[in-house]
C-alpha cells in the first residue's frame, strides 16, 4: 500500500516556533512529529511513503532521505497550500493503485492505522465530547454513509481523523471543487468513495490534531511516557535518576541534578550542576540546562539555554532560545481559569490550567526577567533586566 503523508503545511497557528522549522519537524519525544506518523505507516505494512512537502521543504528532505526504514520515499511538491485534496492531488503521478493519506501532523495509535490498511477503503475516526466542533462520520454500523462539517445536530460522536485508505479509483477524484473556505477538501474525495464503495469506520483508540504550541506539550506528554528508561550519556555519581528517563549518548547530567521521568536527555545536552527536571520534559540536542534550574514539562528545542536560577514551567522554548539568570516563568492564573494565549493574532483558551510560555528561535530574556502565562515571544525577541513582560512581544 502506498502512503501518502501531507506534510507541506507552514504551520502558522504554532508560530513562532516553525519560524525555522516546519511544523511536521517540530520535535516530539526522540523523533521529529511527521516521523511517527511515517512509523505508523511503515508498521502497517506500507510499501512507499510518498512525502508532500512545501514550506521549509529542504528540511523534510535532509532528515527522511531516499528511504525510512528500507521503505522507498518518494517526494511531491505543493508549491501553494491549497487544501488536502490538492495535497494528495500533487502526488497523484506517484500514486498506482490503493493508497493511504495521512496527516504529517497527527498523531495516531499504530494498532488503528494498521486496521486503516486492514480495512481498506476505510477512513479513521475518534470519539469526541464536542463533535460540533469536527467533520463528523454518519454510520450504518461499520459502513459510512456520510462525512458532515461541524454539525449543528451531530450524527455521532465520531469525528473524521484525517486518515484515509482510498480505492485506486480516487486518485481520479481529486480534482475537486473548491470549498466555501477556498480549499479543495480531500472529504469531498471520501464522499465520492462513500457513493461508489462500502467504506469502513474504523475507530482509533487515540487521536491528536498537533496545530497549536500547547498540543504540542501534549503530543511530548504522550510520546515521552512510551519511551523505556535507558542511560546511555554521562550521568555524575551525585544525581538522581527517577522513573522513566532517557538519557543518550553525548548527554551529560552532572552533579546534583535530579531527573524525574518521563524525561528525555538528547545527544549534547547537558544539565546542571544542582537542577531539578521533571513532567514529560524534552531537552533537545544541545539543550543546557544549567546551574539552580527548574524545568517542569517542557520543550526546549536544539541549542535552548536556560543557564541559571531560573523556573521554566509548561512552555516551549525555539532552537537557540537563550534566557537570562533569574528568568522566571509563571504557568498559573491567580483565579484558577485555563490560560489564555494567542494564536494567528487572536486570544484563545488553551484549556490547559497550567500553560506557561511560547519562546520563537534566538530570543533573549534580561536577567531577572518575569513571564506572565500565555506569553508569546516572537523570533528574535529580547527583554530587559528585572523586566516583567504580560504582553506578546
Amino acid at each position: 500500500m502506498q502512503t501518502v503523508v501531507l506534510a507541506a503545511g507552514e504551520g502558522t497557528r504554532m508560530r513562532p516556533l516553525t519560524e525555522t522549522v516546519p511544523k511536521p519537524m517540530l520535535p516530539v519525544a526522540d523523533r521529529p512529529l511527521a516521523t511517527h506518523t511515517a512509523d505508523a505507516a511503515v508498521d502497517a505494512g506500507a510499501t512507499e511513503l510518498i512525502l508532500v512537502v512545501g514550506y521549509e521543504a529542504d528540511a523534510v528532505r535532509e532528515y527522511f532521505g531516499e528511504s525510512y526504514r528500507d521503505v522507498p520515499i518518494s517526494y511531491a511538491v505543493q508549491e501553494e497550500q491549497l487544501g488536502t485534496a490538492h495535497a494528495v492531488g500533487a502526488a497523484g503521478d506517484h500514486l498506482d493503485g490503493p493508497f493511504v493519506v495521512l496527516n504529517g501532523d497527527n498523531l495516531y495509535d499504530p494498532e488503528g492505522v494498521e486496521s486503516l490498511f486492514e480495512s481498506a477503503p476505510a477512513v479513521a475516526g475518534y470519539r469526541v465530547a464536542y463533535p460540533t466542533n469536527y467533520g463528523v462520520l454518519s454510520t450504518d454500523g461499520e459502513r459510512v454513509t456520510a462525512v458532515v462539517e461541524k454539525p449543528d445536530d451531530p450524527p455521532s460522536d465520531l469525528a473524521n481523523a484525517g486518515a484515509y485508505a482510498f480505492p485506486a479509483e480516487a486518485v481520479e477524484w481529486l480534482d475537486v471543487e473548491r470549498s466555501e473556505r477556498g480549499e479543495f477538501e480531500i472529504t469531498d474525495v471520501l464522499a465520492r468513495a462513500v457513493e461508489a464503495f462500502d467504506v469502513t469506520a474504523v475507530e482509533l483508540d487515540r487521536w491528536m490534531d498537533v496545530g497549536r504550541p500547547w498540543e504540542l506539550l501534549e503530543a511530548n506528554e504522550w510520546k515521552l511516557s512510551e519511551l523505556d528508561h535507558r542511560i546511555e550519556g554521562e550521568v555524575h555519581e551525585s544525581a538522581e535518576i527517577r522513573g522513566p528517563v532517557v538519557v543518550e549518548d553525548g548527554a551529560v547530567v552532572e552533579a546534583g541534578v535530579v531527573v524525574e521521568g518521563p524525561a528525555l536527555v538528547r545527544e549534547g545536552a547537558d544539565i546542571g550542576p544542582n537542577s531539578y527536571v521533571r513532567g514529560a520534559t524534552l531537552l533537545g540536542e544541545d539543550a543546557h540546562v544549567g546551574h539552580a534550574v527548574e524545568v517542569k514539562n517542557s520543550v526546549l528545542m536544539s541549542g535552548a539555554t536556560v543557564p541559571h536560577l531560573s523556573y521554566v514551567g509548561d512552555s516551549l522554548l525555539g532552537p537557540d532560545v537563550n534566557l537570562g539568570a533569574g528568568t522566571q516563568v509563571a504557568n498559573l492564573r491567580h483565579d484558577g481559569e485555563p490560560v489564555r494565549t494567542t494564536v494567528k493574532g487572536e486570544r484563545v483558551s488553551t484549556n490547559r490550567r497550567k500553560y506557561g510560555v511560547v519562546v520563537g528561535p534566538n530570543a533573549k530574556t534580561g536577567v531577572n526577567t518575569s513571564l506572565d502565562p500565555g506569553v508569546v515571544l516572537s523570533a528574535g525577541a529580547t527583554t530587559l533586566p528585572g523586566e516583567r513582560v504580560d504582553r506578546d512581544r
